[in-house]
């Protein structure tokens, strides 16, 4: 098989055109809605625990039950990032990038859907399980499949804005699950919310999910894959073992930016507001609030340093992002005893903001694999890194806090630390293209 080819690893000289927006446009609104579905299940999942339960169950393990449920969807990431991309990189991104959607849409539907333990028994609490396996398979492989469908579609000059807005977009999903919620909680009551209120997110979400699917289909494939297909280079044997062999410092820097990625969402966006309630007993209405308006920055800053990358460098936007993450967190968590609310909405923000850092994750995870392997190289290094430190973290935050209430910035500070680090490696700041030449030779042989 012959190399592949060189303008498979960047496009031309180009502007965004009508066509790299519609395919921004759809892709990060399939993004939204696909992480909306994904999360939604965490903001309902006391009245999911009552419902899909039996009642003579003691509260805890009720709760432990649930999060088991909610945590299985974590685990069903990187087998159904592995599978999809596998089958991206032999058949093409689009048709993948619209499964995946559908995978997470028609679970989302079903369980509005579902019937209670008090209808079925011991059954509901199974179909809810396989419901959030299937959801967990479909993130595993929507959020790299979309990183990689934009990437390869926006001109190489707007490369970390296309990323950006992307994940901008992926981030708006726990946004707009948060005001749901708001909206659920606000307008029924708790009766209400336990006897049928409780089905209209899932329902609502797994409805534009399923629109979402049929609006993709007005998406072209990439050119790099078109490109990768005319010239028989796509990858001919199980592209997973040609990453394990090939790209495993590549791997490694995808796994340590996912590690940083994880910390900065599952800490400061998820499980900040339960620490200010917990910890500081701020009530948990202004908790939210602040919640909210630091996501709605996160997907702001989100944006911002995909341009950052552009305009300065990858390097730059590494070192500035993160280290921007490091002291607003210590700034934030320091000033909490005695905070005003006003004070706090604006510390949170600032703070949810420099998490628009994760933004950098992608645009580095991208760039470290060539085409032919990329979308299998991405899903694996991002969705295994992610089952492992998206499930430690909270654990160790936790324990961590027990001892220290300044636990979370230490953590955090410790995985900035490690994204500016990556500013200083080849492979995370310029990609494939400075370290695999070397061998393409070898690569073009194994395949």
């Amino acid at each position: 098989m012959s190399n592949p080819p060189s303008t498979a690893t960047a496009a031309a000289p180009r502007s965004l055109g009508r066509e790299e927006y519609k395919t921004l446009s759809l892709s990060a609104l399939g993004g939204t809605l696909e992480f909306y579905d994904f999360v939604v299940f965490v903001f309902f999942s006391v009245a999911l625990g009552h419902l899909f339960f039996p009642p003579s169950m003691p509260d805890w393990m009720v709760q432990l039950q649930t999060l088991g449920i909610f945590a299985a969807g974590y685990l069903a990431r990187p087998v159904g990032g592995i599978v999809i991309a596998h089958f991206g990189d032999k058949l093409g991104r689009k048709r993948m990038f619209s499964l995946s959607i559908f995978l997470m849409s028609a679970p989302t539907l079903i369980i509005g859907l579902l019937p209670t333990y008090e209808s079925i028994g011991i059954a509901a609490p199974l179909l809810l399980l396989a419901m959030r396996v299937l959801q967990g398979a479909a993130i595993g492989g929507e959020m790299p499949g979309a990183w990689v469908f934009v990437a390869e579609h926006v001109p190489a000059k707007n490369f970390g804005f296309g990323i950006g807005v992307l994940t901008s977009g992926i981030c708006g999903g726990i946004l707009l699950g948060s005001l749901v919620a708001i909206a659920i909680n606000h307008q029924f009551s708790t009766d209400e919310i336990h006897a049928w209120a409780w089905r209209i997110p899932f329902i609502l979400g797994g409805v534009f999910g399923l629109l979402s699917v049929y609006l993709r289909r007005f998406l072209s494939e990439t050119p790099v894959f078109k490109e990768l297909e005319a010239t028989r280079a796509v990858a001919k044997e199980l592209p997973v073992k040609t990453v394990l062999r090939e790209h495993r410092a590549a791997s490694l820097v995808t796994a340590a930016m996912t590690w940083s990625l994880s910390t900065a969402v599952v800490v400061l966006i998820l499980m900040t507001p339960v620490v200010l309630q917990k910890a500081y007993k701020i009530p948990a209405t202004t908790a939210m609030q602040a919640n909210c308006i630091a996501t709605l920055l996160l997907v702001i800053g989100c944006a911002v340093f995909g341009w950052f990358s552009d305009r300065f460098g990858t390097g730059k936007a590494l070192l500035v992002s993160w280290g921007g993450l490091a002291l607003s967190t210590y700034h934030f968590f320091s000033s909490l005893p005695g905070i005003s609310d006003g004070q706090l909405m604006l510390n949170y923000g600032v703070m949810g903001f420099f998490v628009g850092a994760i933004a950098t994750m992608p645009i580095v995870g991208v760039r470290a694999f060539p085409p032919v392997i990329r979308f299998s190289g991405l899903s694996f290094s991002y969705n295994v890194a992610y089952a492992i430190f998206g499930g430690l973290t909270p654990v160790l935050t936790q324990m961590w806090l027990q001892h220290d209430r300044m636990a979370a910035a230490h953590y955090v500070t410790v995985v900035s630390v490690l994204a500016m680090a990556l500013a200083f490696v080849p492979v995370a700041t310029k990609g494939w293209t400075a370290l695999a030449n070397k061998t393409a030779g070898r690569n073009a042989q194994a395949q």
